[in-house]
């Protein structure tokens, strides 16, 4: 396929709010894609360059982006910037401007995305220079139609207002006429997150191509994830024989490693993690295998009292620069508490205690890859005082695990549950909430100098991001500062389609969802302002999940789930 019909189809999509409407546009662009494309093709609807786990990052900034436009209309840069301020939109901005020298070429789907991986791949010395000059060319070589979503996918601001799940409803638009192939994609997207290669199985192979996809070390598979219940004696019937581990407030790690092969960490939102734990460069000599993935959660921990050191402290091994001196600082220990293959053999359908069995082998005595304590028990009184022992001594209570559960990707079944009731973070509800940042409003008082004096929060209901609760408390002047520049890295002049948010909640600048925070809430009420129906009462920030990307934030189900277990 030609970028430039590719590009008509992005047109369409872009134009277009309903769902039934967009999965029958996809799935139509899905079928005039040639095989060998559809990967491409998928990834680049999503404004990216690969999954999630192996996206490719473009590091060019607006002004990197306006020399290229400058440089390809002969214009000056100055006044590039100031047409761009006044249209807020660099797509917009590429697409009604007129390029000198252009060299059309009809660029195929496979052609340009290899090009813009060009771009992207450029590093070291001069790398600046080179993106540039490859993105003027590659602007020069294109049609305004095609420029303004190429200017948008280099930004990270494509936003077509639909996700990996919209494709695997087109998927089985195409496949079946409807969407009942749609669990099944499911499925194998939890143990292989890749939906651009899932898309090319099915176009090639049909749905029985689907069943050679296995789990493969690095492919991370998406991590387990709790239920909630806060009543013991309903975990124990739900669950019999069961195992009580200790909840960590550290960041979510799965390893992957393979002998001779550098070891390749993945956060819970399947992005790759790898330079934030030199300590695991050591792996080798503290396993019993040739290959092997690993749950675990990394915390940092004092040298002198061996005790965990908070969340805030761990997270900071997510810092770009500086890693190996922030490990002198805040060394690591990875409490390990499943295995999910071993030496290229699935194990998450095994059950657990074989699975822990299997690990507690083939781990050496060291003290940073240190299996995690388990304890067995079918007695709901002895979870409580198990519960109440781990937060007395400063975790977040426990998770309680089904003895002989399969590891089910996901939030799914009743095998992993968690009962969260740390004292001072999550008020009369029973547990807090993982938001995303749809916009923020202008600071008064002495925030009028940060710019920013409270942000609008919100979750996925339906396909649209709807708001719940407006926040302005919990943070320290240095945060908001911080959380603007963030906010202005990620603002798009115009409310996205896929946003429901009214009145007077409109803030003063829009945000794409890429910032979750956590927030605490002493009630759930309902709302006539918010879109959604409710809102959080007496909000605040507990923190930033820097760890966590908005598909890994609260869901409208688990939002009223919450609701119950706190008897709202």
């Amino acid at each position: 396929m030609q970028f430039k019909e590719f590009a008509d189809y992005l047109e369409r999509l872009e134009k277009i709010s309903s769902r039934l409407e967009i999965t029958a546009v996809l799935a139509e662009l899905i079928i005039n894609m040639e095989v060998d494309e559809t990967d491409k093709g998928v990834y680049l609807t999503l404004g990216q360059l690969g999954p999630d786990f192996d996206n490719k990052e473009f590091n060019m900034a607006v002004k990197m982006v306006l020399r290229s436009v400058a440089d390809g209309t002969g214009q000056s840069i100055e006044k590039v910037e100031k047409i761009y301020k006044a249209k807020g939109d660099l797509g917009l901005l590429v697409e009604t401007l007129e390029f000198e020298k252009e060299k059309r070429v009809n660029y195929s789907v496979a052609e340009v995305y290899e090009k813009l991986k060009l771009i992207a791949d450029e590093g070291g010395t001069g790398s600046q220079e080179k993106k540039v000059f490859g993105l003027t060319e590659l602007f020069l070589a294109s049609t305004q139609l095609e420029r303004k979503f190429i200017a948008r996918m280099v930004l990270g601001k494509l936003r077509l207002g639909f996700s990996e799940k919209t494709i695997f409803d087109a998927i089985s638009q195409m496949t079946s006429g409807g969407k009942t192939l749609r669990k099944e994609l499911d499925g194998v997207f939890q143990i292989y997150p890749d939906p651009g290669y899932i898309a090319m199985v099915v176009k090639d192979k049909g749905m029985d191509g689907l069943k050679n996809i296995k789990v493969k070390t690095g492919v991370p598979v998406v991590p387990a994830l709790c239920q909630r219940l806060n009543n013991y004696q309903e975990i124990v019937e739900k669950m019999e024989d069961v195992a009580v581990e200790k909840k960590y407030d550290g960041t979510r790690v799965q390893i992957h490693f393979k002998k001779g092969e550098p070891v390749k960490t993945y956060t819970r939102n399947l992005e790759e993690s790898s330079p934030m734990f030199p300590e695991l460069l050591s792996m080798n000599d503290w396993v019993k295998a040739d290959e092997l993935i690993l749950d675990c959660e990394a915390v940092g921990y004092d040298l002198k009292t061996n005790k965990v050191l908070s969340f805030q402290l761990t997270i900071t091994r997510k810092r770009k620069h500086g890693v190996a001196e922030t490990a002198k600082e805040v060394p690591l220990r990875f409490f390990v508490f499943d295995i999910l293959s071993l030496d290229g053999k699935s194990l998450i359908e095994k059950p657990y205690f074989e699975r822990r069995e299997i690990l507690s082998k083939i781990i050496k005595k060291n003290d940073t890859l240190v299996p995690d304590e388990y304890f067995r028990t079918s007695d709901s009184e002895e979870v409580q005082k198990m519960h109440d022992k781990f937060l007395s001594e400063g975790f977040e209570g426990a998770v309680i695990k089904m003895w002989g559960g399969e590891y089910l990707p996901g939030r799914q079944g009743w095998n992993w549950v968690k009962i969260k009731e740390a004292e001072g973070t999550s008020g009369k509800l029973a547990d807090t909430f993982d938001l995303v940042v749809l916009g923020y409003y202008s600071g008064r008082g002495k925030r009028v100098g940060f710019g920013i004096g409270a942000f609008l929060v919100g979750l996925l209901k339906e396909g649209k991001w709807v708001s719940i609760a407006k926040i302005g408390t919990g943070l320290t002047d240095e945060e908001f500062r911080d959380l603007k520049k963030s906010l202005d890295e990620n603002s798009v002049k115009d409310k996205p389609l896929d946003y429901l948010v009214t009145g007077a909640l409109i803030p003063d600048v829009w945000v794409q969802p890429a910032i979750v925070v956590e927030v605490a809430a002493d009630e759930i009420t309902k709302s006539p302002n918010h879109a959604g129906g409710v809102a959080l009462r007496f909000p605040r920030l507990v923190k930033f999940r820097q760890d966590k990307g908005p598909k890994q934030a609260t869901t409208w189900k688990e939002l009223e789930e919450i609701g119950k277990l706190s008897k709202i």
